[in-house]
């Protein structure tokens, strides 16, 4: 498996990137009408789609959206397999009083906050690095 794995690299290196714009998580029974070209990512639950789209789709969709976030990803090729950087990062925005939301692709890892929080986010995860 590729990617860093030791956590003091990871942390020196995760250099946090605020995306500009707003992005929403909606729900949806299908993905009918939807160009998949404008979601960040999707995930099928029980009880519907979740989807993570900018708040413009969404909103040129009619989706209804409760919580509207920042996207920040950690640009540092973390493993899979890594141990403790997501712990080292939540326990970080936690302590600033910031709820998170992650999703780890394979390179990297992402991080939704609200949108709100986005500067005191990237605060405390800079701090973290060091």
């Amino acid at each position: 498996m590729s990617g860093v794995t030791d956590i003091q690299t990871l942390l020196k290196t995760m250099t946090p990137e605020l995306h500009a714009g707003e992005y929403v998580f909606c729900t949806v029974p299908n993905l009918d009408g939807i160009n998949m070209a404008d979601v960040v990512c999707f995930f099928r639950e029980a009880e519907a789609i979740t989807i993570i789209a900018s708040k413009e789709t969404a909103d040129a969709l009619c989706l209804s959206c409760v919580y509207v976030a920042a996207w920040i990803t950690l640009t540092v090729h973390s493993s899979l397999q890594a141990v403790g950087l997501t712990a080292a990062f939540s326990a970080a925005l936690a302590k600033a009083g910031i709820s998170c939301n992650v999703i780890a692709g394979y390179y990297h890892d992402h991080i939704f906050v609200a949108h709100t929080d986005a500067g005191k986010a990237m605060d405390a995860l800079q701090a973290l690095q060091g």
